[in-house]
């Protein structure tokens, strides 16, 4: 990869997401994504094929395989110590160590997907974001993300500009016509069972002509 185009680039390609690596290897993340995905993925129908932006080492992706075992995963992501372990689970071909700002779409998946990274987006590369996810996906886009109806900056770990909230699906509704809202729901940091960070999720579908 060349040089970034943004803070946020430089910020997770280097110390601060290698350490991110360490705090993702729970167990108890997996079994709260496989119960994440089982609710978003039984309203969809034939998905045979997802990618993932912004992979990290491929928890979201693995989760979707433990429910769809015969599913073709893919995961584009900027940490090179997380590629590692991504391959693993989307083998070298489908693994992208990438900035999603330089991802070309080769091409089009089922189900194109991503959960707690738009949120570390520079608001100003949001809309060339949100094409690549359309872009990318034949039928399906999940977003999961935390949710703001204004968009907001919050504090992230002791740093300014490295988090923003939004209704993130509400403007993929309105930019894109042929999108519409399949479901939505919210994961508490408190549910007893399967928690997650607070996160709202959406899943869109694109209306075949």
């Amino acid at each position: 990869m060349g040089s970034f185009k943004t803070e946020q680039e430089s910020f997770w390609a280097g110390e601060f997401g290698n350490n991110y690596i360490r705090r993702s290897k729970e167990k108890e993340i997996l079994a709260s994504n496989i119960n994440l995905f089982s609710n978003i993925t039984k309203r969809t129908v034939d998905v045979n094929s997802v990618i993932e932006f912004g992979a990290n080492i491929g928890l979201n992706l693995l989760a979707i395989k433990n429910i769809l075992p015969n599913i073709a995963v893919s995961g584009i992501e900027i940490n090179k110590k997380a590629c590692k372990d991504l391959i693993k689970i989307c083998g070298e071909k489908n693994t992208y160590h990438d900035s999603i700002l330089d991802f070309k779409v080769d091409y089009k998946r089922d189900f194109s997907l991503t959960k707690g990274v738009l949120i570390h987006i520079n608001p100003d590369y949001l809309q060339k974001v949100y094409e690549l996810l359309y872009s990318s996906s034949k039928k399906y886009i999940c977003i999961a993300e935390y949710y703001n109806p204004t968009p907001a900056m919050i504090p992230y770990r002791g740093f300014n500009d490295r988090l923003f909230k939004r209704d993130f699906a509400g403007e993929m509704l309105d930019r894109y016509n042929d999108l519409s809202l399949v479901d939505y729901g919210f994961v508490y940091h408190r549910d007893n069972n399967y928690p997650q960070d607070d996160i709202t999720w959406f899943l869109l579908e694109k209306r075949i002509p």
